[in-house]
C-alpha cells in the first residue's frame, strides 16, 4: 500500500485536436470527423496516463471547452459580457451572463468521459464544476420574471444531475472550486465565500452515501501559466472551506510560498474521516520536478498532517481551459509520472 495520489483533471490536448477544434468552428471540418479526433484524444491520454503508473486517471477533460463551462456549451440564452476574471499576467477570462429563464445544463460531464471508462484499466476520476462558479452566469440586476432563488433552484438541480451521472460511472469525482480562494478577493468579508460554500453542500446534501468518493479542489486558478487569486491568504479561505461536507480534499500547495504555515493549518483541520490531498507538483512551472523533490515535499506535509489522512496530487490541471497550449502533452505526463515515483518513495519511508 502506498499514501492514495490522484491528478485534478486537464490534460493539455493534442495540436490534431486543437487544429480540428478551430477546423470545425470554421465551417471546415465536419462534426463526424471531429467526434473522431476527440476519441482519438481520449484513448491516447488514457493509454499515456496508465504508462505513468497513475493509480487514479482522468479523461484529461479532452471533451471540454474549459472545466467551468462545460454545463453551458452551446446554450444559446447567454450573452458574453459577464463576470471577469484577471490573471496576475494581465490576460483575463470572461463567463457569460444568462439573459432568460429557465437556466438548464446543456451538457453533462460523464458522457464525455463514456470512451474513457471503456477503455481504462485503472479507476477513473470525473471533474464537475461547482455550483458556485455557475452562480455568477445570473446577472446582478436580475431576470425580469425569473428571481435569483429561481435560478438557484434550476442550477442545483442540474448539478445535482452532473453529480449523480459522474458518480455512476466514475471511481471518485471531484467538484472544481477554484473560485473559493478568488471570492475572498471579491469580497474580504467572505461573505461571498459563505455562501458559497452553502449553495454547494446544498448540491451535496442528497449524496451522504457517496461522501467517502466526494472531493473538492482549491487553486489560486491556472491558465497560460498564471494565476487569478495567489495573493490570498490561505488562512481565510481554509476554515470555510473545511465545512464542506466531502471525504477529500485537494489542495494546491506545491507553488505555494510558505507551505509549512498552509501545512501546520491543514493539520489543524484534519479529521479521521476526510483525507487531506497536498499538491506536491506545479502545473504552472515547466520544469519537470524529480521524484525526490515530490518525496520531500510529502515528507514536509506527513510532519503536520497525519498519514493516515494524507494524499497527493498535482496542484491544478494541466490545461483547464481547452485553448490553453502553455504546457505540453510531454511536460504533463513526465510530472505525472514524478507525483507517482516521488509518492511511492515518500510511502516506503513513511512506512504505509
Amino acid at each position: 500500500m502506498t499514501l492514495p495520489t490522484e491528478p485534478i483533471g486537464s490534460i493539455p490536448r493534442p495540436a490534431t485536436l486543437l487544429d480540428g477544434m478551430k477546423a470545425h468552428a470554421a465551417g471546415k471540418l465536419s462534426a463526424e470527423a471531429l467526434e473522431r479526433l476527440y476519441d482519438d484524444a481520449v484513448a491516447d491520454t488514457v493509454r499515456r496516463f496508465e504508462e505513468t503508473g497513475s493509480p487514479v486517471i482522468t479523461d484529461g477533460e479532452q471533451r471540454k471547452p474549459s472545466f467551468a463551462t462545460y454545463p453551458i456549451a452551446g446554450l444559446t440564452d447567454l450573452s458574453p459580457d459577464g463576470v471577469v476574471i484577471p490573471f496576475a499576467d494581465g490576460h483575463t477570462r470572461q463567463l457569460p451572463r444568462l439573459t432568460r429563464a429557465p437556466f438548464r445544463y446543456a451538457r453533462f460531464a460523464a458522457p464525455d468521459v463514456e470512451l474513457a471508462a471503456r477503455v481504462a484499466r485503472r479507476p477513473l476520476k470525473v471533474a464537475v464544476i461547482s455550483a458556485s462558479a455557475l452562480s455568477l452566469l445570473y446577472p446582478p440586476e436580475g431576470i425580469a420574471g425569473y428571481s435569483r432563488e429561481a435560478f438557484l433552484d434550476d442550477l442545483v438541480r442540474d448539478a445535482q444531475e452532473d453529480l449523480r451521472k459522474a458518480l455512476a460511472v466514475a471511481h471518485s469525482v471531484q467538484i472544481d472550486f477554484t473560485e473559493g480562494r478568488l471570492s475572498l478577493k471579491l469580497d474580504p468579508t467572505g461573505d461571498l465565500l459563505r455562501s458559497f460554500v452553502e449553495l454547494i453542500n446544498r448540491v451535496i446534501a442528497p449524496f451522504d452515501a457517496d461522501r467517502a468518493r466526494l472531493g473538492v479542489h482549491t487553486c489560486p486558478g491556472g491558465d497560460q501559466d498564471s494565476t487569478h487569486s495567489a495573493d490570498v491568504d490561505y488562512a481565510a479561505l481554509l476554515p470555510t472551506l473545511f465545512s464542506l461536507d466531502v471525504g477529500k480534499f485537494f489542495v494546491q500547495l506545491a507553488s505555494e510560498k510558505d507551505r509549512p504555515r498552509v501545512l501546520q493549518i491543514l493539520g489543524g483541520l484534519s479529521r479521521p474521516d476526510r483525507r487531506i490531498f497536498v499538491g506536491v507538483i506545479d502545473p504552472l512551472d515547466r520544469r519537470v520536478e524529480t521524484a525526490g523533490e515530490v518525496r520531500d515535499r510529502i515528507l514536509e506535509a506527513a510532519r503536520f498532517i497525519e498519514p493516515s489522512r494524507l494524499g497527493t496530487c498535482d496542484d491544478c490541471g494541466f490545461s483547464p481551459f481547452g485553448d490553453d497550449v502553455s504546457t505540453s502533452r510531454d511536460v504533463a505526463f513526465a510530472k505525472i509520472r514524478a507525483r507517482v515515483e516521488g509518492n511511492e518513495l515518500a510511502s516506503r519511508e513513511l512506512g504505509v
